[in-house]
């Protein structure tokens, strides 16, 4: 494509741009996808530029393109950076549109009944109630994302913001006024609507809208950080009940009481005994401590209660009904407890055989997911054949094949390409694990290896280090024993939000952050600020994981080792994850350590190494310390 020549638009307007073979290859894979119908699974090393590789074929294709993102802020990026950079670059002005969920958005008619009842409001809420008022009046899209003088924490933006409960569409007198309503029409008008990944599948299959669906039917669908989709594809065919919400509607339904419907005491009293047994079961479960409800099945006591709660919700229900009509938040309440009753009641049967059923345990809540073992046939319905669907990442492939996301999904007709990262990696990187780590595990020699060897490569770096976890349990361990041995700035997950770790770690210049999960994903640090990551161990799912053990049981039943065909591709792909955080930019230079000598001492090690880039490898630590140290 031309606009991606030594002379096209992009050399015209970029500042020092060089033209990349691999950029060119993708945006001509991409335009010949979108022309032909087909379906495409690209993965692109980090520095291709993917985001210009398949904008510019999809704004020159002159049909409707949907882009998703794995978060809003990379969402935000390209709506507010990326693609008003395109359209001057290209003089093209089509229409575009940023569409987020509806609780990124401000709703009119609920602002308006907390201003009525703004009198009750305590002290601090009433201030950001007014301000939250004075900001709406001013608003063209009212995008809560753009409120600045009022906390993104504060107590009142979830009675302010849009919910499909509240929603009463056509009735509603803010219904021409309705930000959420103008969102959808702009994105229903628009040639490129930009959403996230959470929006897309909530869309598709929750029809999660007081308006049918919000976005329209597009000719392509570009699914960029496409390794995020299987898991929150899991999510959506799957089902999800919490101890939390059920509390807060129980609370709501006595609020209602007092507040519009005081003549009926039995609301209020079944509300608060189905609040003491949602307590009682609540409390019995936290006892228990399984994760996987098939094991609360065979606990008489435990089933008991749960049923019991169930019929109290019921009879709660039961006694709602002969108030419908009466007010308006009573009816939505009594909607929303059917839902969730009718949700625990099939949680509870755990009928489905292809289903894993797990419980998780937060701090004061419990929540109970049903997943799908396998949603690759439910897949191949939702990516239907009239739209092209591409799916492009850093990370997809394993071991050189895009086999497994293809399977996962049920794409396996889909065209498979892996353009390689242009960046020098033999020279710019080094690989290191270190001889003499001993077993992996938690024990207290393999932890105090492991904070030896962070201790060093903190102090040969200067600083500017990584340390990626698979537990808390270790990050915590570790973060306590460093506190005393190194003089640089610790940064540790949990301290603060991870944005806000991420922008004081910048600002440093010489920190070091530990983190897991999220952590090793979505970060970009270039330049000298980071030289060095630490990864504790290779992060294979835990083998008591209830998703992961209903998963291996049905590859066991087709005949199929689980390791080799679950757990090791898993791994892979959060490996790689976390390795990406390290050379971001052709300038980087670095050195990747792995405390985990599997990687050379077990036979799977060469799938993970085959999938990760062309690293110099070394086992010598002094080697690894030695390179950062030439780091500037």
């Amino acid at each position: 494509m031309h606009e991606f020549s030594d002379d096209g638009a992009l050399a015209r307007h970029v500042h020092q741009y060089r033209s990349r073979q691999s950029q060119t290859d993708m945006a001509i894979e991409v335009s010949q996808v979108i022309a032909s119908r087909e379906n495409l699974i690209l993965e692109a090393g980090t520095g291709v530029g993917k985001t210009y590789a398949y904008l510019i074929p999809a704004l020159l294709s002159g049909k409707q393109i949907v882009v998703s993102t794995g978060s809003k802020n990379l969402q935000e990026q390209l709506f507010l950076k990326d693609l008003p950079a395109l359209l001057s670059m290209l003089d093209i002005h089509p229409r575009i549109a940023l569409l987020k969920g509806r609780s990124n958005y401000l709703c009119q008619l609920r602002l308006d009944k907390q201003m009525q009842q703004a009198s009750h409001c305590h002290e601090d809420l009433l201030d950001d109630l007014l301000k939250i008022n004075q900001w709406a009046a001013l608003s063209t899209n009212g995008d809560i994302g753009n409120l600045t003088s009022v906390s993104e924490h504060s107590a009142v933006i979830p009675y302010v913001v849009s919910s499909k409960e509240s929603c009463t569409g056509k009735k509603c007198e803010f219904y021409e006024a309705c930000f959420t309503r103008k969102a959808r029409v702009n994105a229903m008008d628009a040639k490129l609507v930009v959403v996230n990944h959470h929006l897309f599948f909530a869309d598709r299959l929750l029809k999660d809208t007081g308006f049918a669906e919000l976005l329209p039917d597009p000719d392509v669908v570009i699914f960029d950080e496409a390794h995020l989709v299987p898991d929150i594809c899991i999510s959506y065919f799957g089902n999800h009940v919490g101890s939390r919400e059920i509390d807060k509607l129980l609370n709501q339904i006595m609020t209602i009481h007092k507040q519009n419907i005081r003549d009926s005491i039995q609301l209020e009293q079944l509300s608060q005994r189905a609040l003491l047994q949602l307590g009682n079961w609540h409390n019995e479960m936290f006892n228990f401590g399984a994760t996987d409800w098939r094991q609360v099945l065979a606990n008489k006591s435990l089933m008991m209660a749960s049923w019991q709660l169930h019929k109290m919700l019921a009879e709660l229900a039961n006694n709602m009904q002969h108030h419908i009509g009466r007010d308006e938040e009573l009816d939505i309440a009594f909607e929303r407890l059917i839902a969730l009753n009718d949700k625990l009641k099939d949680y509870f049967e755990c009928q489905d055989p292809q289903a894993a059923y797990s419980i998780e345990y937060g701090p004061r809540f419990i929540s109970l997911r049903s997943s799908p073992i396998n949603v690759a046939k439910q897949c191949e319905q939702l990516f239907d054949k009239n739209t092209s669907w591409i799916f492009t990442s850093a990370t997809l492939q394993v071991n050189r094949q895009l086999e497994h996301f293809a399977k996962e999904l049920g794409l396996v007709n889909s065209k498979q390409v892996i353009l390689d990262s242009p960046f020098d990696y033999p020279n710019q990187a080094l690989f290191c694990v270190p001889r003499h780590l001993g077993k992996v595990g938690q024990n207290q020699q393999s932890i105090k290896r492991l904070v030896e060897v962070c201790v060093q490569a903190i102090n040969a770096a200067q600083g500017r280090t990584f340390i990626l976890f698979t537990s808390h349990h270790m990050l915590e361990q570790v973060a306590q024993m460093l506190r005393s041995q190194v003089a640089y700035p610790l940064l540790v997950q949990g301290q603060a939000s991870k944005q806000s770790l991420f922008n004081k770690f910048r600002q440093l210049g010489n920190g070091v952050l530990l983190g897991t999960g999220s952590f090793w994903e979505g970060v970009d640090v270039r330049g000298k600020l980071l030289s060095c990551v630490i990864i504790d161990k290779l992060p294979f799912v835990s083998p008591e994981d209830t998703l992961y053990r209903a998963r291996a049981a049905n590859a066991e039943r087709q005949g199929l080792d689980p390791f080799t065909h679950i757990s090791l591709p898993q791994a892979v792909i959060s490996l790689k994850q976390g390795v990406g955080r390290l050379i971001r930019d052709e300038k980087d230079r670095g050195v990747l350590i792995l405390c985990d000598n599997r990687i050379v001492n077990r036979d799977y090690g060469q799938a993970f190494i085959n999938s990760l880039p062309p690293m110099q490898r070394t086992r010598d630590l002094d080697s690894a310390l030695h390179f950062l140290k030439q780091i500037p």
